[in-house]
């Protein structure tokens, strides 16, 4: 025993991996931190022996511990400019989109903001500037769709951003045009939806710094211990955070991929080597995103076969080659890469990608994996590429009976195929959980929920999308805490001596409580690193 240890947690309720794999069942007991490090895990019996040695003891009474939750894909910083204006995330109608823009209209001056709008409101018609009609006026105004892959501009923001529809990209991006050529209003993927973006007025530094705080503020009080950034498009992002640094600290740790776009030299892709391991206290450069394809609720996803509108049979890649070859400079190199992948086609690539690749001991990761067919899921178990995938994006945006926008322009034989979750774990597929922040929710109970539920939390009216794909609670507990460390080659996730201490405890037990009342059980203690970030214990419980 440790003469002298920094922080012990005891709880009621302990999950050990002996617990998640089934071996032991749950009980009484506390974890030990000196540092960084978890230095003992034990049983309640043997708590006070260690609490005489401890700096702080906090005793969370009932209260379950868990491994630190880790959301393996966010979008932290770029959330900041995604997530301005009015939220429109859940609305199923124009009528309802037009009322909420109209609100934020009267509210506002300039530019009418907003985001998480589904395609689903816009009915069996594609996107256009049509959503601002009676209710922006001749304002400029900017909605970015809920996937964060499109967005619709008014015409008047096309106008002030000089959009004529003739543009044309280095990527799958483009420009929606009518039959007479001109702009629809409707911006497909990051470099047509950029053309508005970089003419809406900025947030000022210390608006954007407050809002980042509060964005990460709000993840360690749902339990996020680490996360995954996988863009680095803002330039002052690195600024941002160390600026809220010194200001006190991250209230998580923060793993930032940059993305390699579409049509990267070899001098852009050394430039992004060149920015692996640069750091500050919580945060770190590690490793590299890509992306293959768009969406399918967008018709810019890659498929084997076009979706119902003839959309979706190319890559983002104007040349898939160079996208391989990216890949391989990061390999040669040590570098883990992960891909946005959605499409099946795209999917296949990406593998056959990887399979490719000679071992040297370098784990890489896919995003997404939405429509998966048997002899891709094969294929990926055999190249031992990882899986990160978001339950949410399947139950918040799609329905069992194929009646949304992505069901629809798949048709019913590749719906079925929809984030296969459970039979890539079962194929021995590494598998990570996250949310894709601000895509979906970032609650990670709600993410868990959406993983053993199959449909969204507290809704049990909806019927389940593809419910044999469920995770058990334990391995989707697995998934959001060791899952990601092993998807980027890395020790921990466990509660085991040795391992980082990070660590999150819920009112409940996540194995042990129905998912819909877990998805509102409190988080009532963060810790990172071993620093208590987000302290909710009840007053009588902690001493």
């Amino acid at each position: 025993m440790p003469e002298q240890i920094d922080l012990l947690v005891r709880a009621g309720r302990v999950l050990t991996p002996a617990v998640l794999a089934g071996d032991e069942a749950a009980a009484a007991g506390f974890v030990a931190v000196r540092g960084d490090t978890i230095v003992a895990v034990g049983s309640e019996s043997d708590a006070d022996a260690w609490a005489a040695h401890a700096h702080r003891v906090v005793d969370v009474g009932t209260g379950c511990l868990t491994a630190g939750i880790v959301d393996a894909h966010i979008h932290p910083v770029g959330g900041i400019r995604m997530t301005r204006g009015v939220d429109l995330s859940g609305i199923q109608d124009l009528a309802a989109a037009r009322a909420a823009l109209a609100a934020e209209a009267a509210a506002s001056d300039g530019w009418v903001l907003g985001w998480g709008l589904d395609p689903n409101a816009f009915g069996d018609a594609a996107p256009s500037a049509a959503l601002f009609d009676g209710a922006t006026g001749d304002r400029p105004a900017f909605v970015q769709l809920f996937d964060g892959h499109s967005a619709v501009a008014s015409r008047a923001a096309l106008a002030a951003a000089g959009i004529t529809g003739a543009e044309r990209f280095p990527d799958g991006s483009s420009v929606a045009i009518d039959a007479a050529g001109s702009p629809t209003g409707f911006l497909l993927e990051l470099s047509a939806m950029a053309l508005a973006q970089r003419v809406i007025p900025e947030q000022s530094f210390d608006e954007r710094v407050e809002a980042l705080g509060g964005i990460l503020g709000g993840m360690a009080a749902c339990g996020v211990t680490s996360g995954q950034m996988l863009d680095l498009f803002d330039d002052d992002a690195f600024e941002l955070l160390d600026e809220l640094e010194r200001r006190g600290d991250l209230p998580l740790r923060l793993r930032i991929s940059p993305m390699v776009a579409p049509g990267s030299t070899e001098a852009d892709l050394e430039e992004l080597l060149a920015l692996q391991g640069r750091h500050g206290r919580r945060w770190h450069v590690a490793g590299i995103k890509l992306m293959i394809d768009g969406t399918i609720d967008n018709g810019t996803a890659w498929l084997f076969e076009p979706d119902a509108l003839g959309e979706s049979t190319d890559s983002l890649w104007l040349e898939p080659e160079e996208y391989a070859a990216a890949v391989r400079f990061f390999h040669a190199r040590g570098i883990r890469t992960t891909t946005h992948a959605i499409g099946d086609k795209g999917i296949w690539f990406v593998a056959q990608t990887h399979a490719d690749l000679a071992p040297n001991g370098t784990q890489h990761r896919i995003e997404h994996i939405e429509t998966l067919p048997d002899e891709v899921l094969e294929l990926i178990a055999s190249s031992s590429v990882a899986a990160s995938m978001q339950p949410t994006h399947c139950t918040h945006y799609t329905r069992a009976d194929h009646t949304d926008n992505w069901s629809r322009r798949l048709g019913d034989e590749r719906a079925d195929r929809a984030w296969r979750i459970r039979d890539l774990r079962e194929r021995g597929v590494i598998v990570a959980l996250g949310s894709d922040w601000p895509i979906a929710p970032y609650d990670p109970r709600g993410t868990l929920a959406a993983a053993t539920l199959r449909r969204p939390a507290g809704r049990p009216e909806v019927a389940p999308v593809q419910p044999a794909q469920a995770l058990s609670a334990a391995a989707a507990l697995d998934a959001h805490t060791a899952g990601w460390w092993r998807s980027v080659g890395e020790e921990g996730g466990a509660l085991r001596a040795g391992l980082p201490a990070d660590l999150t405890v819920f009112a409940d037990d996540p194995l042990a409580t129905d998912p819909d009342v877990f998805a509102d059980s409190p988080v009532l203690l963060t810790v990172v690193g071993g620093e208590v970030v987000v302290d909710a214990v009840p007053a009588g419980a902690q001493r």
